[in-house]
């Protein structure tokens, strides 16, 4: 199954959510804490305001990546694997789980709202690497997955009847072990499986 542009789009803007809560936290403005903490901002009578230097970019980019995140969600918890298949080796990668965007995040930590040019420069680079990794199958690799449980393997599997055994990468919903089969799904060239022991006479 290939994922709707749209769709993509969201689950590769989910995975940099903790980039936004850096960006939003860098854009804290401690001397308007002082003022205490409101959120009537277009009231010219208001004593207090957002702590913010840029509450327009810094809460919005949050949101988007936020939802963006519980959309990636939503799109797992909609994926229902079926067809079952035997898995008969599986080795769990969680570097590279961690490898697709950690780097990235860690990297744009000392980057902020105000510098107009490096923001322009973020977008364009996050634009490529969405572009790249749709088109390479990778754009469901987010490590905030893992967090809830969901872990990257490579495999070996086959089909039920079938002797040929194919390779791929599959993001498991907990932990799989050779020699068992599975239900699966495969979405944007990833092997999804949210594992249930069966014997093989089932």
């Amino acid at each position: 199954m290939q994922l709707r542009l749209p769709v993509a789009i969201a689950i590769f803007l989910g995975s940099y959510l903790p980039l936004s809560v850096i960006l939003l936290v860098q854009d804290v403005d401690y001397g308007l804490l002082q003022k205490g903490i409101c959120w009537r901002v277009w009231s010219k009578e208001a004593a207090c305001a957002i702590p913010l230097a840029h509450p327009i970019f810094s809460l919005v980019a949050f949101g988007i990546c936020l939802s963006s995140f519980f959309i990636t969600l939503f799109a797992l918890s909609l994926t229902s694997p079926k067809l079952s298949i035997k898995v008969t080796e599986a080795k769990y990668i969680p570097a590279e789980l961690m490898s697709y965007t950690l780097p990235y995040v860690v990297s744009f930590m000392s980057i902020g709202y105000q510098e107009t040019g490096k923001f322009i420069g973020i977008t364009i680079f996050l634009a490529w690497m969405f572009w790249i990794t749709h088109k390479s199958g990778q754009v469901l690799v987010n490590p905030l997955l893992a967090v809830l449980g969901w872990r990257l393997y490579e495999i070996k599997y086959s089909f039920p009847g079938d002797g040929v055994l194919y390779m791929g990468r599959a993001l498991v919903k907990g932990t799989i072990e050779p020699e068992h089969s599975y239900p699966h799904a495969v979405v944007q060239d990833m092997v999804i499986l949210k594992p249930k022991i069966q014997t093989d006479e089932e």
